[in-house]
């Protein structure tokens, strides 16, 4: 659930925290104190929306802060997208500072994509016009595999990765389709390119044999004037070489050993020493005896690279890339040498790839029209619990011409609200009230099956009133039994509901106006409500209704 708010210099907000809790968290206040405020700064911190136009005029940065408490279930699906859980809490931080926001999900700088695939598995946002994503027909059938869920994901899963190999193997099948002019054109093409390659007899690793052997006769005078000076330094002929001075060591310290044995380990060293100065002399002057700088072999191996570097312009930056490129060619040679048996086999393949995928969204669709009874019959139920008091709905389906990523069904949710009528498309039917009640039943119908820790709604209340008010608020009650629930209304009667009740307020202060959250106690929340329902001026009264109120919804929560 989402433990906590932080947010600071947003909109109209300075600082302010505000610790949830459980059950249905209630959010009121009078128009323009700045309610949506909070589900805004929310969805800017969850990536939802573009935190520029929430940073608080004059600001010098903005910040939103969102604590999670996760179970199980959740700590996996983090996990799953490499997040780690420090105390079963997540933290999702989002900072704008001088016109650059950065994302941070436990202290760890990340993309907003992630933030939006972690905030996907924590929380839903139902704003205050996403009831008319029902009047789209893909989203209702988003609702029936959330219902069916339990069964129809791994196949879903399924048909989705025998969905990528059926259209690569369409699209083979459909390049495969060439003029034979095309085919001859590219197999002439092919053979100029295997024969350049195969001429050049390219062995792996010889560029790099090459390259060393060109180094050396190039730089052939500077090595061999170093060589030389070398010599004079550490050979035998110059008085002051290397190999003399070790040699005239070697006496004098002959000459005194006898008269100290512990010298004897420093003689044997110079001893070693003039050893290997003698060994290092001989083999410096092999090597000055058996340098040749063969012009001709020079220019062989000058040509040979130049060669070998314009194959690894054309063909690879290697020449194991370049022998690759040419097996490639000679496969795809191959092919168009053999097209008829080719193009058979590509039908072969595509006709098998498309049974596969036929034969498996054919078990999502029987699973789905199994379930989809009784989801019509739930959410039937569910909106004469909101008093839709004649209300049919039903779930049709047409199967699509070409199968599709997530099988080959297309639902539409049907409904008639008024006796006699028969059920006709959401769209066709419900009012902008109608279509948020409709939402928040198939909310409650989810509601045991959905694994999502917290729920937003923000101003579901919009165009209901009276009894079906307290119908809406006896649902919410009921989803905040399974979730928390955070809910921004005016009604009185979905606020008597509230286990946790924060008031927004807006006051000015040195000529600025600035909007402050508190959460109330149980005597607050009854002036609140009073306030709701008596306006500007509370009599007795209306606080006499208002406590009443929230004892009736007290008890509709315990009974």
């Amino acid at each position: 659930m989402l433990s906590s708010l932080h947010v600071k210099n947003i909109a109209l907000i300075q600082e302010e925290e505000i610790n949830f809790g459980p059950g249905l968290n209630i959010l009121t206040g009078e128009t323009g104190a700045g309610k949506s405020i909070i589900i805004g700064s929310i969805n800017a911190a969850l990536g939802a929306k573009n935190f520029k136009d929430f940073v608080r005029q004059g600001a010098d940065y903005a910040l939103v802060e969102l604590v999670f408490l996760v179970d199980k279930e959740q700590e996996e699906k983090m996990q799953k997208l490499d997040i780690s859980v420090d105390d079963g809490q997540v933290i999702i931080t989002r900072k704008m500072s001088k016109g650059r926001s950065i994302s941070r999900i436990n202290g760890e700088t990340v993309p907003v994509s992630l933030v939006r695939e972690v905030a996907s598995a924590l929380i839903d946002i139902h704003g205050q016009h996403e009831h008319q994503s029902l009047l789209y027909k893909k989203n209702h059938l988003k609702i029936l595999d959330e219902f069916a869920r339990e069964e129809v994901q791994t196949l879903k899963e399924e048909n989705e990765r025998l969905y990528v190999h059926y259209q690569e193997c369409k699209k083979k099948l459909q390049e495969s389709q060439k003029e034979e002019s095309e085919r001859i054109k590219e197999a002439d093409f092919l053979t100029f390119e295997i024969e350049e390659i195969e001429e050049a007899h390219l062995q792996p690793g010889e560029d790099e044999k090459l390259e060393q052997q060109y180094r050396k006769l190039s730089n052939g005078k500077q090595i061999l004037e170093s060589v030389g000076e070398i010599g004079c330094m550490t050979g035998a002929d110059a008085e002051e070489g290397a190999a003399s001075s070790i040699g005239r060591a070697v006496r004098l310290m002959g000459n005194v050993v006898r008269y100290d044995e512990s010298l004897q380990s420093l003689y044997d060293q110079l001893l070693n020493l003039e050893d290997l100065i003698g060994d290092f002399n001989r083999e410096l002057s092999e090597y000055q005896s058996e340098w040749n700088f063969d012009e001709s072999e020079f220019w062989q191996i000058e040509e040979r690279l130049n060669l070998i570097n314009r194959l690894k312009g054309k063909y690879g930056n290697t020449i194991e890339a370049i022998l690759d490129y040419q097996e490639q060619r000679q496969k795809r040679l191959a092919i168009l040498q053999d097209y008829d048996n080719y193009v058979l086999r590509l039908q072969e393949e595509y006709q098998k790839a498309k049974a596969k995928l036929l034969e498996n969204a054919q078990k999502i669709s029987e699973i789905r029209k199994k379930y989809a009874t009784g989801l019509a019959l739930n959410i039937q139920d569910s909106l004469i619990d909101m008093n839709f008091l004649d209300v049919q709905f039903e779930i049709q389906f047409e199967e699509l011409e070409e199968p599709q990523a997530d099988g080959m069904d297309e639902i539409c949710f049907l409904i008639s609200t008024n006796p006699g009528e028969p059920v006709r498309p959401l769209g066709d039917v419900a009012s902008g009230g109608e279509l948020s009640r409709i939402m928040l039943a198939i909310k409650t119908v989810l509601a045991e099956k959905d694994d999502m820790g917290t729920l937003i709604f923000d101003e579901i209340d919009v165009g209901i009133s009276g009894r079906t008010a307290q119908k809406v608020s006896e649902k919410m009650a009921v989803i905040a039994k399974h979730h928390q629930v955070i809910c921004i209304t005016h009604l009185a009667q979905i606020a008597a509901m509230a286990d946790h009740h924060f008031v927004i307020e807006k006051y000015v202060e040195n000529q600025n106006t600035i909007t402050a959250i508190q959460e109330l106690s149980e005597e607050e929340m009854v002036r609140e409500l009073a306030r709701i329902l008596g306006g500007a001026k509370i009599t007795r009264t209306v606080l006499e209704n208002a406590r009443e109120m929230k004892e009736l919804a007290i008890r509709t929560k315990t009974s």
